[in-house]
């Protein structure tokens, strides 16, 4: 680690920048965890979601839960790479947030306010992990 970058991370912005990417890792894997349990709920137990409006795409409930759970796992293994600080792991986060956030809207007729809420965390994530990079 060279001076500047020791300068940087004992200055008060440096320690924002970190604590923002922790935070960014530890709420990503907190919501991989969530999502892991999201699936598995539509896999185990169809009658758990209940669709309210007629919307413009159908989706197979056990399907969608699979996919959620592996989201998930990936989402988790990558929270802990971000909270690592491990770049690689920043960009996958960036990526899985992304996808996250738009499989929870498609899951929006079925889980309304929980798909709502998980849409802003995840841009809260990737607003987290920009600001990282950004300063790379």
């Amino acid at each position: 680690m060279s001076q500047s970058d020791r300068q940087f991370e004992e200055s008060t912005k440096g320690g924002w920048v970190m604590g923002t990417t922790a935070f960014a890792g530890v709420l990503l894997a907190t919501l991989g965890s969530f999502q892991i349990l999201q699936g598995l709920a539509a896999v185990l137990e169809d009658e758990v979601f209940v669709r309210g409006v007629e919307y413009s795409y159908k989706l197979d409930l056990t399907t969608w839960g699979w996919w959620l759970m592996l989201l998930g796992a990936a989402a988790v293994a990558v929270g802990i790479g971000i909270a690592l600080n491990n770049v690689v792991a920043n960009i996958a986060g960036l990526v899985l947030a992304f996808l996250s956030a738009l499989s929870n809207f498609a899951f929006l007729p079925y889980y309304p306010f929980w798909s709502i809420l998980v849409i802003a965390f995840d841009a809260l994530v990737i607003w987290a992990i920009c600001v990282q990079l950004a300063r790379r």
